[in-house]
């Protein structure tokens, strides 16, 4: 288990494994909430629609515990970027809410899913809070950290995690890449998109 997502969940008193090497938790950060008979400097809906025109690209994030009775966990995910290249990292944003998000510290590793044109049923099933995500989505052990690679993506991302920070009210995680993949270049139709709140691709 990477050492940053243990010092995180011990840092938010979440339990974790025992053994001979003692982590200190990472100190909890100063958050300034609005109070409530404070004003919010933005409206969230007008937030949410000005940035809700950027296009962004979206995936599902993968991870799997051995010892989560639970099974694989995944979520699906807009907030990835590429970050580093050397040394090779990659970055994504996950709510301090997320339930998903536990277990993938747990894990210490994850997969990122980037998802196709034709796979926007795939990304409303992991967004789903609750559903048993994987039930008829056929995958297999990313080859560095037995992360479920989804079997009909174009392309995949195996990391460990190696940073966890905290961004207001979500988390920005950082994982090394350990190994990598993607299908011929020109095959399918391009990304799945996500713009003002609708699924799209573009046309080459």
């Amino acid at each position: 288990m990477a050492a940053t997502a243990v010092r995180y969940l011990r840092s938010v008193g979440a339990a974790t494994a025992t053994g001979p090497e003692r982590v200190d938790p990472l100190p909890r950060p100063v958050l300034r909430a609005v109070a409530d008979d404070e004003r919010l400097p933005l409206d969230p809906v007008e937030f949410r629609r000005v940035l809700g025109h950027f296009a962004s690209g979206v995936t599902v994030v993968t991870a799997h515990d051995p010892d989560d009775p639970a099974g694989p966990a995944g979520f699906a995910c807009q907030s990835f970027a590429s970050l580093s290249l050397d040394p090779p990292l990659v970055t994504f944003m996950v709510a301090r809410t997320s339930t998903t998000w536990p277990r993938i510290a747990r894990a210490g590793a994850f997969c990122v899913n980037i998802l196709g044109a034709d796979q926007g049923p795939l990304c409303r099933g992991f967004a789903v809070s609750g559903a048993d995500k994987f039930a008829g989505v056929a995958y297999s052990p990313a080859p560095a950290t037995g992360s479920p690679r989804l079997d009909s993506v174009p392309a995949w991302i195996d990391c460990r995690i190696q940073a966890v920070h905290t961004g207001g009210d979500h988390l920005i995680v950082v994982g090394r890449v350990e190994a990598l993949g993607a299908s011929v270049d020109g095959d399918g139709e391009g990304p799945l998109l996500f713009h003002r709140g609708t699924f799209g691709h573009f046309s080459r």
